[in-house]
């Protein structure tokens, strides 16, 4: 990180921020970006520190929460091809300025980039507020997976162009770091993403839902929980299980989650397991009562799945990037595949369940590895580095005017 300023070089910040936080999709929506929201939402709150939440509208019926330092303003939205229930945010750039001259936030942390951050962005430099931004999702990545690929580089670019406008962006890996920062981003930062490793822990596992999937104690387990997207290279990780399968018959494969493939996927894969979306205990439960987790997803700026299934006491085989590279060390507790070695990932799999004592030492090794990275940790983090772009990088202060705010 760039800023190393110590707790006791901090005291001198207002230890309560006004935090006016834009994300285009948030809890009960179900993908990383949200419940990374969720979680530093939660975090900043149980510190103090007051949260103004401006999302869109999720449905007809939605209203804005609040309680004693968190409220809820909502904007109108439209849904997002080919991501049924999320909307992005339309642009509200008047809306912003209204509520910000009436009462102004120390910083402005922008989740994501649509018109919604958009409109965030352009509204706090005209008021002259600080603002950070997250990095979370590689959209250009996306654009190949949907007959996009000619905006690709017009994506990219605005991407670049929007994050280089805040006083810094927040990234989860020092990899990414490096690759944006090759690709001319600039202050950024980073900021690592944690696991509830109480709620995703081995001893969730079920021996009835094992049952419900036609596995005894004794049967491998292939797990994956995704959306169900072409972006998520799911071809791969089913080649993986059907080449597992020829060392193991009786291997049973189970897919967490839903999307635009899985119709598709589930006429076409019959033998695999379609579980649907899990949330909460449910979810964990799934992931527990699994024995090996493949990943084959190259399109993630973290892999929140990852460390869930670490945590879970999974033993998995990912690609070596994002959250894998940086928690996994090969054969010790878990397998790294060179990314985009589609062949090296069916081979390491299809090696992995051949050996089922193997498979019990890294799936030990996992949860030992991750147990210790808790969200307090993560989030103290996140508060050091708010606290400072909002002293850093402040501006004049501008005066209320006496335009009503409208939620």
């Amino acid at each position: 990180m760039r800023f190393m300023n110590t707790l006791n070089e901090i005291k001198e910040l207002p230890r309560q921020l006004k935090i006016a936080l834009v994300s285009e999709t948030y809890l009960p929506e179900i993908n990383g970006v949200a419940i990374t929201i969720g979680r530093m939402v939660q975090g900043l709150c149980l510190r103090g520190h007051d949260i103004h939440m401006i999302r869109p509208r999720q449905h007809k019926h939605d209203t804005a929460a609040g309680d004693a330092n968190y409220r809820e303003t909502l904007v109108a939205g439209m849904p997002i091809p080919g991501y049924a229930g999320l909307k992005s945010g339309l642009p509200s750039k008047g809306l912003l300025l209204r509520l910000w001259r009436q009462q102004r936030p120390d910083i402005v942390h922008i989740a994501t980039e649509g018109p919604l951050g958009w409109s965030a962005l352009s509204a706090a430099r005209k008021l002259n507020i600080p603002v950070s931004t997250d990095f979370h999702t590689n959209f250009h990545s996306y654009t190949q997976h949907y007959g996009i690929g000619l905006l690709k580089w017009p994506i990219a670019t605005y991407l670049r162009y929007f994050h280089n406008k805040a006083a810094c962006t927040l990234v989860p890996t020092v990899e990414l770091q490096q690759q944006l920062e090759r690709e001319g981003y600039q202050n950024v930062d980073v900021v690592s993403r944690g696991v509830d490793t109480e709620l995703f822990h081995p001893a969730r596992r079920s021996k009835t839902l094992r049952e419900s999937w036609g596995a005894d104690e004794a049967t491998p387990v292939v797990m994956l929980v995704s959306r169900i997207a072409a972006e998520k290279n799911l071809a791969v990780a089913i080649q993986a299980y059907e080449q597992m399968r020829t060392v193991n018959p009786g291997a049973k494969m189970v897919l967490v989650g839903d999307g635009p493939a899985r119709a598709g996927l589930q006429t076409k894969y019959p033998d695999v397991i379609f579980a649907g979306m899990q949330t909460g205990e449910a979810l964990a439960e799934h992931y527990a009562s699994g024995d090996i987790f493949v990943y084959p997803s190259q399109t993630e700026t973290y892999g929140n799945v990852t460390v869930e299934a670490m945590a879970s006491g999974l033993a998995t085989i990912a690609y070596d990037y994002a959250a894998a590279r940086q928690h996994i060390v090969h054969n010790s507790n878990g397998l790294l595949v060179p990314l985009g070695d589609a062949g090296e990932f069916v081979r390491q799999a299809k090696l992995l369940i051949a050996d089922m004592e193997r498979v019990q030492r890294l799936r030990h090794a996992a949860r030992q590895t991750v147990k210790s990275l808790t969200w307090d940790h993560i989030m103290s983090q996140m508060e050091l580095v708010l606290l400072e772009t909002a002293r850093a990088r402040g501006g004049q202060q501008v005066q209320p005017e006496f335009a009503a705010a409208t939620d």
